[in-house]
């Protein structure tokens, strides 16, 4: 599995380096995260879904996250001073519109992600965060400032218990999951419960959102939440650690650490992604 992760690939947002690398949870399966980086923006996403999804929408997950992620970096281009609520909102309805005759995007567990998204304007950076991905900004002279949104985490933990306490492979762990979906299922996109995008332009006014002063010292950094569970599940680091092994070693070293961690705690593995952007004031 360590071998499978893609090597950090450098890419150039506005002249700002980006490092980027990724591993798929199972080696031959299809990765659902999506990240592209434009002249002055990037873009994360991280697809749900469940097993059989096909019977729901024939596209599947993988192909949905690279739908909206595209969507999303082409409105982000055009560079028209649009808010990221109203470009997200846009980019879900472009999405549902190609497939609602075709799929049952009523359905609660049809193709899902979450979103995060970084843009440069001017002296500051706008962001958006739906969803349990993670961004990171550090601006260098003071505790970074981590954006993630915690809603789908308080809804997991507190429906998930028995599923994750039950031994696996058993009778009990499979009752126990489809109770667990069921839980997640009715509150997906629900007040009191958690947002993605999905099918409803209106999820992304949930959104988190915010704009940060920039320094040429400051960094951004944005994680699925197959790469920030080396923080935010297994603790094996904190966020100014983990930013120093992005810097001194790279993205992947943060995929390698975590599946060393999943494997030490007989925890499944999920797809992880890592883009780190540097010097975003330069």
């Amino acid at each position: 599995m360590l071998g499978d992760v893609v090597p950090a690939t450098d890419r150039y947002l506005e002249g700002v380096l980006v490092a980027m690398a990724t591993d798929a949870a199972e080696y031959g399966r299809v990765n659902e995260d999506f990240f592209a980086a434009g002249p002055a923006a990037a873009v994360l996403l991280d697809g749900a879904g469940i097993r059989g999804i096909e019977s729901i929408c024939r596209h599947g997950v993988a192909w949905y996250t690279t739908r909206l992620g595209g969507e999303l970096i082409a409105r982000l281009a055009l560079a028209d001073g649009r808010d990221l609520v109203s470009l997200l909102a846009d980019s879900i309805e472009a999405v549902a519109g190609s497939h609602r005759d075709t799929c049952d995007l009523a359905d609660p567990s049809s193709p899902s992600a979450t979103v995060a998204i970084l843009r440069l304007t001017g002296a500051g950076a706008d962001h958006l965060v739906l969803g349990d991905s993670v961004l990171v900004l550090d601006p260098g002279d003071a505790g970074p400032d981590v954006v993630h949104d915690r809603r789908e985490l308080v809804v997991r933990e507190r429906y998930g218990a028995a599923y994750e306490a039950a031994p696996e492979g058993s009778a009990e762990k499979e009752l126990e999951r489809a109770r667990y979906v069921t839980a997640l299922r009715a509150n997906r996109n629900q007040p009191g419960g958690f947002w993605l995008a999905k099918d409803d332009p209106v999820a992304a006014a949930q959104a988190i959102t915010g704009t940060t002063p920039i320094t040429d010292r400051t960094d951004a950094t944005l994680l699925t939440n197959g790469a920030s569970r080396l923080v935010d599940r297994f603790g094996a680091v904190d966020w100014p650690g983990a930013l120093a092994v992005v810097r001194a070693d790279g993205p992947a070293e943060i995929i390698r650490r975590v599946r060393v961690a999943e494997q030490a705690a007989g925890i499944a593995p999920d797809d992880a992604t890592v883009a780190h952007c540097s010097a975003l004031g330069r």
